[in-house]
């Protein structure tokens, strides 16, 4: 017989991620969007004290962990979702709330991730563009004109954009999520790297899910606590969208080492992710300004705690970029999987004071090995 797929995944290509220098010798990665401190220091004690407890199966509903979280965001564990990664609430939530062959909203670039899991779940696509001459930033007007156009299911927003690392406004996001529950239209806020933003607080809208009918918001532990190899997200949402988002999930998703890990960072580690993000907006402003300084086309100062930029009118595309910061042992994400437009476009990430000066100082003899 010959095998068959579903028609949904026939020319389906696989997505690219960053943070891959660490199959590299020698290599520091700015790539990825994480915590550059580290995981808190406390972290292996803690998993070492519950190894003793992978005998029998994790706790299903994940009780303690939700509590933490929901006590955390002053909502109830009714609020809380858990996944294995963010990338699990982004794979579950096409699959109960939006029906094959309808229709969501997605901006351009952004987190690649959303539409592959809606082309999976057989979902159409429809992409806003955002453009440089508006940094990168939602247009409400044409938002709200496309949200007028036809019905969607659903818009999904990334704050901080991933790549763009631009943060909108709360009240920006009020006013969307409302006009978006008039128009019958669900909204995925991604809000995964938000909390290494200084400005958190008054941006977020993860403390306000129960006014809302129409929106969940996506967190992850990847970024802020930077475990990446520990899988563990959650979805906060009014509990009608929390009980339908849990009907979907797999079975003990989250394992027990990453339940009692996320427990204890959420209850005793949250000042070590605020912390970091202070930094991390002091050492842009300082990285953005010496970065100008050598004529490296850096852009606006970031809104996030990482930066993307065209380096087209330095003669280069992406992969020319990243190829000449790899021999200087510096590994940066070549932007051209964001799509058509962007493959003159870079991403990079800030760190610590002296990896952020090892950084400049590796495009500032990349920029001179140009002019030699």
């Amino acid at each position: 017989m010959q095998i068959e797929t579903r028609k949904e995944l026939e020319s389906l290509p696989s997505t690219v991620h960053g943070g891959q220098g660490w199959k590299l010798d020698g290599v520091e990665d700015y790539s990825q969007n994480l915590n550059p401190f580290g995981p808190p220091k406390d972290l292996s004690s803690i998993l070492a004290d519950s190894v003793k407890d992978t005998g029998h199966y994790p706790d299903a509903d994940c009780m303690s962990v939700r509590k933490a979280i929901a006590e955390h965001y002053g909502l109830g564990p009714e609020n809380v979702a858990m996944g294995a990664g963010s990338s699990e609430i982004i794979r579950n939530f096409p699959q109960v709330f939006i029906r094959p062959g309808e229709s969501v909203l997605i901006p351009t670039p952004s987190f690649a991730e959303y539409t592959q899991q809606c082309k999976i779940a057989g979902v159409q696509v429809d992409n806003i563009k955002l453009k440089a001459e508006n940094d990168f930033r939602l247009d409400r007007n044409e938002l709200f004109s496309m949200l007028e156009s036809k019905h969607y299911a659903a818009l999904y927003i990334c704050n901080p954009n991933n790549p763009t690392g631009r943060v909108e406004k709360r009240e920006k996001l009020i006013e969307i999520v409302r006009r978006c529950d008039e128009l019958g239209t669900m909204v995925f806020l991604d809000e995964t790297l938000l909390s290494l933003v200084a400005d958190e607080s008054l941006v977020s809208l993860s403390g306000m899910v129960r006014d809302f009918s129409n929106l969940i918001v996506a967190h992850s532990f990847t970024k802020s606590f930077a475990i990446p190899g520990m899988r563990v997200g959650f979805a906060l949402a009014n509990d009608k969208i929390i009980k339908e988002m849990d009907k979907v999930r797999l079975p003990w998703n989250v394992g027990t080492l990453e339940q009692t890990a996320a427990e204890h960072l959420v209850r005793y580690d949250i000042s070590y992710v605020s912390e970091a993000a202070n930094t991390m907006r002091r050492e842009s402003k300082v990285m953005h300004s010496e970065l100008e300084a050598l004529g490296f086309p850096v852009g606006p100062l970031s809104d996030s705690f990482f930066y993307f930029t065209s380096v087209r009118e330095l003669g280069m595309n992406g992969a020319a970029f990243q190829k000449a910061m790899l021999q200087e042992g510096i590994m940066v994400r070549d932007c051209a999987s964001f799509g058509p437009g962007f493959e003159d476009y870079v991403r990079f990430c800030v760190k610590d004071s002296s990896r952020n000066r090892k950084f400049v100082e590796a495009v500032h003899r990349v920029l001179k090995s140009m002019s030699d």
